[in-house]
C-alpha cells in the first residue's frame, strides 16, 4: 500500500478492520447512501500550530476523540494534536508544512475534516427555519447546490455563532433536505444552539440529524479531478465530473464505498477539488484514492490548510470570526442575497445587518470596522499583533504566516472603516518593533476554482 509503512497483511488487516466500522443506516445516511524553509523553522512553525489548535479544544489528550481515518494518520507517522475534541494531524514527516502547502498548489493532498460536524435538516419547516438562523435565501437553492452561510445570534446584534456551508439536497417523501456542515471548534456551542432554537421553534416540523459515523475528506488540488474520476465505480453510472462545477455536488457510487457517497466541489485551499462525504469505509475510500493518485497525491494536514486557507482569503473561526463580528464587518455581504437585504428579512440581526449594508457616504449605518488582507514586511506578523496609523492603533491581526506561494508575509485582520482600502500603508507592531504593512485585496492567490461559463 502506497506511503503506508506496514507489512501487507497489516494492510490487509489495517482496512480489514475499518471494513467493520459501524456506519448509520438511517434515513438521512440512505440519502447520504521545506524547501527554502530551515529545519528550525519548519519546528518553530509546527509548534505554534500546535499550540494554536490545541487552544481550540478544552479536550484532555486522554478524551481525545478519534476521526474514522485515525489508524491511517498513525500508519503515516503523523504528528497528532488536538483539535475540536479530536486528535487530528498538523503534518505527516514525508513532507514539511510548506512542501505541503506547495504540493496541494501544483499536485493534491488529502485533508481528513471528518471532525467537521455534518448535520441534516429536513422536513416542511426546514427552509424557513434555517432561514432564520442564517441571512441565506434558501427557496431559490437548487439542488445540490451549495452556499456559504452564517449563523446568527438570536440576540439581534447580528454576530455569527458560526459559519456553515448549506446544501439542499433532494427531498425525501415530498420534504425539504438541507445538508449543513459546520466548525469543529463550535461543536457544542453549535449543539447548544440548535437545540435552543428547535425547542423555541413554533412553524412547521424540523428533524435535525448529525451524521456522527460518516467520514469526511476533503481531496484538493489541480490534480483533484483526475484523481476522483478514477475512483468511481465503473459499475454504476458516473457523474460528469467536467459538469461539475464550484458550489454543485452529487451523489456517485466510488469504488472503495459499499454506499453512495455525497462528492461537493469546493473546499479550504482556494485550490480546485472535493469534499466527501463518506457514510461507511472511508479509510478504504481515502487509501484508495492514494493508491490511484500515486505520486500525484499525498496526505496533508492542518498546517498547510491553514496557509492554503489563509492565501485563499478565507476565515477561521475563533480568529477571524466570531460573534462579536457581524458579516459585513467580516467583508462577508456577499452572502447575504439581494432578497434578504432588507430590515425586514426576518431572520435573527435583520436590522442591524441591513443598516451595515448601507454605507455611510449613502447615508446608511456602515461599519466602524472591516476586515482586510495584510502584506507585511520583516518578521510574519501573528493573531493579535496592533495595526497603527501614524501614532494612532486603528485594528489587530487575526491570522497571519508567510505565503510559501507569494514568498510575503500575509495576514488579515480589522481595521477601522477609511484605513480599509487597498493600497493604504500602516503598520504593524511584532515582537516590539513597527513594520511596514500594506493593506491588500483577498484572495492573496487567486482561485482555481472549476466554474462554468458566466
Amino acid at each position: 500500500m502506497r506511503g503506508l509503512n506496514l507489512s501487507r497483511s497489516a494492510s490487509r488487516a489495517l482496512l480489514a478492520s475499518a471494513s467493520r466500522q459501524p456506519f448509520s443506516r438511517s434515513f438521512t445516511a440512505a440519502a447520504l447512501s521545506t524547501q527554502g524553509l530551515t529545519r528550525q523553522a519548519s519546528t518553530t512553525r509546527t509548534a505554534r500550530l500546535q499550540t494554536r489548535y490545541a487552544s481550540s479544544s478544552s479536550s484532555s489528550s486522554a478524551s481525545l476523540r478519534q476521526t474514522p481515518l485515525h489508524d491511517l494518520h498513525v500508519a503515516h507517522n503523523a504528528k497528532l494534536v488536538p483539535f475540536g475534541g479530536f486528535a487530528m494531524p498538523v503534518q505527516y514527516p514525508s513532507k514539511s508544512i510548506k512542501d505541503s502547502h506547495n504540493f496541494t498548489r501544483t499536485h493534491a493532498s488529502i485533508f481528513d475534516v471528518s471532525h467537521m460536524v455534518q448535520r441534516v435538516f429536513s422536513g416542511p419547516g426546514a427552509a424557513a427555519f434555517l432561514q432564520l438562523v442564517t441571512p441565506s435565501d434558501l427557496g431559490v437553492l437548487a439542488v445540490h447546490k451549495s452556499t456559504l452561510s452564517a449563523l446568527l445570534k438570536e440576540d439581534g446584534t447580528g454576530g455569527i455563532v458560526d459559519d456553515t456551508i448549506i446544501t439542499r439536497l433532494p427531498e425525501q417523501n415530498g420534504e425539504d433536505v438541507f445538508y449543513v456542515v459546520t466548525n469543529a471548534g463550535c461543536r457544542e456551542k453549535d449543539d447548544a444552539y440548535f437545540e435552543e432554537q428547535l425547542k423555541k421553534w413554533t412553524g412547521d416540523k424540523v428533524q435535525q440529524e448529525q451524521l456522527s459515523s460518516h467520514g469526511l475528506i476533503a481531496l484538493q488540488g489541480p490534480k483533484s479531478a483526475e484523481i476522483l474520476e478514477q475512483a468511481l465505480s465503473p459499475h454504476h453510472p458516473k457523474p460528469d465530473l467536467s459538469e461539475l462545477y464550484f458550489g454543485s455536488s452529487v451523489y456517485a457510487r466510488l469504488t472503495a464505498a459499499r454506499e453512495p457517497v455525497l462528492i461537493s466541489r469546493g473546499g479550504y485551499t482556494g485550490e480546485d477539488g472535493f469534499e466527501i462525504s463518506i457514510p461507511d469505509s472511508p479509510l478504504a475510500v481515502t487509501q484508495s484514492l492514494l493508491d490511484i493518485g500515486g505520486g500525484d497525491v499525498d496526505l496533508a494536514g492542518l498546517g498547510a490548510r491553514d496557509s492554503l486557507r489563509l492565501e485563499a482569503g478565507m476565515c477561521l473561526y475563533g480568529h477571524d470570526l466570531d460573534e462579536t463580528t457581524t458579516p459585513v464587518e467580516a467583508g462577508l455581504s456577499w452572502i447575504i442575497p439581494k432578497s434578504r437585504r432588507g430590515k425586514e428579512a426576518g431572520y435573527y440581526g435583520a436590522e442591524v445587518i441591513a443598516s451595515q449594508l448601507v454605507p455611510k457616504t449613502k447615508g446608511g449605518k456602515g461599519v466602524e470596522r472591516r476586515r482586510v488582507g495584510l502584506v507585511v514586511e520583516g518578521a510574519p506578523a501573528r493573531e493579535g499583533a496592533e495595526i497603527w496609523a501614524g501614532d494612532e492603533k486603528v485594528g489587530v491581526v487575526t491570522s497571519g504566516c508567510p505565503s510559501p506561494t507569494l514568498g510575503k508575509n500575509i495576514a488579515m485582520g480589522y481595521v477601522r472603516d477609511g484605513v480599509h482600502k487597498s493600497g493604504t500603508e500602516v503598520e504593524v507592531l511584532v515582537r516590539g518593533k513597527k513594520r511596514k504593512g500594506v493593506v491588500s485585496k483577498m484572495p492573496f492567490v487567486p482561485a482555481q476554482y472549476h466554474k462554468g461559463a458566466a
